[in-house]
C-alpha cells in the first residue's frame, strides 16, 4: 500500500461569504490542529457559513471528521445558526461522512460549488508544532464530537476514547 508523503495543505479564502477551506492532501490527526483553531477563531468572529472543498483531498481520518463535527455543532448553536457544507467528496470520503452519521449535521453537496474567487486569493494555514498532550486532547475532543453527533459511534470509538482519556490524565499528572 502506497503512502502519501506529501504534507497536506489547507487553503482558506475568508474574504467572501461563505468562507471556503480547501483540503489538499490527506487530513488527519497529524495535521488538523490549525483547522480546529481556524474554525474556533472564525466562529468567535461571527462567521457562520463555511464550504469545505474536498476535490483535492486524498483522505481523512476520524479526528479530522470529529473536528468538523464539533465545528458544525458550534455553528448550529450560534445566533443566527451557521452551516458547514462539504463539496467535492470522493466516493470513499462520502462513505466515511455517511458511516459516521455526519450527513445529518453537515450539508453534503455532491455537485460542484461555484467558486467566486481565484485560487491565488487563498492563503495556506500554517501547521504549527504541537505538544503531545495538546494533540491527544484534540484527538479526544474530536472523537467525543463524533459520539455527540451520533451515539451509535460510541461503539466504534469506545476503545480510542478510553485510551486517550487515560493518556491525557497521565500526561496531566506527569506535567505537575
Amino acid at each position: 500500500m502506497a503512502t502519501d508523503t506529501t504534507a497536506p495543505i489547507f487553503l482558506v479564502h475568508t474574504n467572501g461569504d461563505p468562507v471556503v477551506l480547501t483540503i489538499v492532501g490527506r487530513a488527519s490527526y497529524l495535521n488538523c490542529a490549525p483547522v480546529s483553531q481556524f474554525f474556533e477563531k472564525l466562529l468567535k468572529q461571527g462567521r457562520r457559513r463555511f464550504v469545505l472543498d474536498f476535490t483535492r483531498c486524498t483522505g481523512m481520518d476520524s479526528t479530522f471528521l470529529g473536528l468538523i463535527a464539533g465545528a458544525a455543532m458550534e455553528a448550529a448553536k450560534a445566533q443566527p445558526p451557521g452551516v458547514i457544507s462539504l463539496m467535492g467528496l470522493s466516493p470513499r470520503n462520502l462513505e466515511l461522512v455517511r458511516n459516521l452519521g455526519l450527513h445529518r449535521l453537515l450539508c453534503v453537496d455532491c455537485g460542484d460549488y461555484p467558486m467566486n474567487f481565484s485560487p491565488d486569493q487563498a492563503r495556506a494555514l500554517i501547521t504549527p508544532d504541537e505538544q503531545e498532550l495538546a494533540n491527544a486532547r484534540m484527538i479526544l475532543k474530536a472523537h467525543e464530537n463524533l459520539v455527540a453527533a451520533d451515539t451509535a459511534n460510541l461503539s466504534k470509538f469506545q476503545d480510542v476514547l478510553a485510551f486517550l482519556k487515560t493518556q491525557t490524565e497521565k500526561e496531566v499528572i506527569a506535567a505537575k
